[in-house]
């Protein structure tokens, strides 16, 4: 009998500590959530209204889709008007597949710390006010398959490591103000998996390179249009120049 008492005593603690480790880090991701709200304007925070962080469990707010693990795989926001700054609150969300803030008036450059999420699978930060650089970190993400980042304000060069990223399907970065010359292509690359990338209205310069021959000779969509200072491989639906 005491041996089936200890035996019970056990289990029972083995599934306290597993709840309390759950809600441990349940309480971190609404923690996370909580101070992504508190840099938006109150006259949008509205628009989240069950976001409680009072509550342990942060998989019953409005647009937070959670796995079976309780942990936070996708973060919809898109179109809702929110006005602040973007932050690196959302980067700590671990689990995160897919973020969606597009269409919104957020502020801000992209942290490099949205680089740490291992699983992020679709990131769409398009028609905001971001400013600044695109973080290096986004390209070495291994599970990235769409990056859209359209009609913002971000500057800088594109790197190699977007380009040659095995896993993107799409890259949107049109409307911004990227500039300097396109990145080669990596020759050696056997697949092109890329659907379309999309860099139109911005500030390239130079001569597409011939290695994007592998892109364009794919039916990848390619858009490079007004772009007025780059030359080269040319087409009225890829790009414009001489």
């Amino acid at each position: 009998m005491e041996s089936v008492g200890v035996l019970s005593l056990l289990v029972l603690s083995s599934i306290f500590m597993f709840n309390s480790l759950n809600g441990v880090y349940a309480n971190d991701e609404g923690n996370a959530l909580d101070a992504f709200k508190k840099k938006l304007s109150s006259d949008t925070t509205m628009m989240l209204y069950n976001w409680d962080p009072t509550l342990i469990d942060p998989c019953t707010w409005i647009y937070v889709t959670c796995n079976e693990q309780q942990f936070v795989t996708e973060i919809d926001l898109g179109n809702l008007g929110l006005h602040g700054e973007l932050g690196s609150d959302l980067a700590m969300l671990s689990n995160l597949k897919n973020l969606y803030l597009y269409n919104n008036s957020l502020l801000g450059d992209i942290s490099s710390d949205f680089g740490n999420l291992r699983d992020l699978q679709i990131l769409d930060l398009s028609s905001n006010g971001l400013m600044g650089e695109i973080p290096k970190s986004l390209s070495l993400l291994s599970n990235l398959r769409i990056l859209r980042l359209r009609d913002n304000a971000l500057s800088g060069n594109i790197d190699t490591a977007f380009i040659n990223n095995a896993s993107l399907v799409v890259l949107d970065l049109s409307s911004n103000n990227i500039d300097g010359p396109l990145p080669e292509w990596n020759d050696d690359k056997k697949q092109i998996f890329f659907t379309a990338i999309q860099l139109a209205d911005n500030l390239l310069s130079g001569s597409v390179p011939e290695s994007w021959n592998n892109l364009i000779g794919n039916n990848t969509l390619v858009d490079l249009t007004t772009n007025p200072k780059l030359t080269g491989i040319c087409t009225v639906k890829k790009c414009n120049g001489p």
